[in-house]
């Protein structure tokens, strides 16, 4: 049995908002029914400011499906798009004083519907699957798909990633190809406890950046015939090059995102990586 909240019990037993908008500006329509959770978020845009005025949802799942997707409706009417795609599963998990952590791919699936809402009022085309290999097929988790909720949820082994996806969660037969995906990911070495100085000077910025890339960053790549090379530093901005195998491989946009959630959590999160 799972430890639910009084307000996950609220928004389950009580929701807010659920239904469908009449002839809605945004629609995301993500999860399938076949593999156990789906979600129809609907928006409503004011023209002019860019607020998001109205938001309704209907949802196939569990009580943390109905439950997480009622709280994201109520965190994003008021604010501008932009707003709230800043806001992340766990924003949505807080708003709820939590989740059990097997029922985190339900916040999860909220963030995802957001994302295909706005991009659908914005008139941006996604593709009917994500980009990548597909690994779980009880599920139909992606390998980009993985790689993403790993990277925004710092998340290092294979159960983490099933409560947070699903994937692997079925047969299992998917669950090294998951934990290659994760070893690759982090072969940067990511920190268990990352702790950041309180106020560095710019000099100590860059000291520390420098320090990072040479001792946490670099040996990963080498180790897979890749290398980088610390272009510059402006500001927040630290410029990079990929060497090597690292050189034009198509999971280089990854790569990049890896290494500047390392720089943030180690050094400040304002740092921006970019590549020359």
């Amino acid at each position: 049995m799972w430890e639910y909240t009084d307000k996950v019990r609220e928004y389950f037993l009580n929701p807010k908002n659920i239904g469908e908008i009449e002839n809605p500006d945004g629609v995301g329509d993500v999860g399938s029914i076949v593999c156990g959770d789906a979600l129809k978020l609907t928006l409503k845009v004011d023209k002019e400011t860019g607020k998001i005025t109205d938001a309704k949802f209907q949802t196939f799942g569990c009580a943390s499906a109905i439950a997480s997707s009622s709280a994201l409706t109520e965190l994003i009417k008021g604010k501008t798009l932009d707003e709230a795609l800043k806001i992340g599963n766990q924003d949505i998990a807080d708003f709820l004083g939590g989740l059990p952590k097997e029922k985190m791919h339900c916040s999860v699936m909220g963030k995802e519907a957001l994302e295909a809402a706005i991009d659908n009022y914005r008139g941006i085309e996604r593709p009917v699957e994500e980009e990548g290999k597909l690994v779980c097929k009880c599920f139909d988790v992606t390998e980009e798909k993985i790689r993403k909720v790993a990277i925004e949820n710092h998340l290092t082994t294979v159960d983490e990633i099933t409560d947070y996806t699903k994937a692997g969660g079925g047969c299992g037969e998917c669950q090294s190809d998951i934990e290659a995906i994760l070893k690759d990911l982090w072969a940067l070495k990511a920190p268990e406890k990352p702790v950041k100085p309180k106020k560095l000077t710019n000099l100590q910025k860059i000291a520390l950046i420098q320090e990072i890339i040479e001792s946490e960053i670099r040996p990963g790549l080498q180790a897979d015939g890749g290398d980088i090379e610390l272009i510059d530093i402006e500001g927040n901005k630290v410029v990079i090059a990929f060497r090597g195998m690292c050189s034009g491989c198509v999971k280089s946009g990854m790569t990049i995102e890896g290494i500047q959630t390392k720089l943030r959590e180690l050094v400040s999160e304002d740092l921006v990586v970019e590549t020359q």
